[in-house]
């Protein structure tokens, strides 16, 4: 988080892909990263990664998706999203809602 926070996208992809281990935390840190303008596509691309390899996302995981969609102008994958946060029983959440 540290270097997605300090605009070094690239140390802290090296970071992520290093970990043995990710979870919903790691996954969403650097989904948020990605979500950055200039970065969208790469964000909804680790975001399908993360499902491959069946992490659960969160509300701000979602929040970061979205966001990434509103900067690629994807209304269409932003609607694929909408239904999942629905599936997922997250549209309630004051956080999503408000993305």
């Amino acid at each position: 988080d540290m270097y997605a926070k300090c605009g070094s996208i690239d140390h802290a992809c090296r970071v992520f892909c290093e970990m043995p281990k990710r979870d919903v935390v790691s996954w969403t840190t650097m989904i948020a990263a990605y979500s950055q303008p200039g970065y969208a596509k790469e964000s909804l691309k680790l975001f399908q990664q993360m499902q491959e390899e069946c992490v659960k996302p969160n509300a701000v995981t979602f929040v970061s998706v979205l966001k990434a969609c509103a900067r690629l102008d994807s209304l269409g994958k932003g609607k694929q999203i909408h239904a999942y946060i629905i599936k997922s029983m997250l549209e309630s959440d004051v956080f999503v809602g408000s993305a």
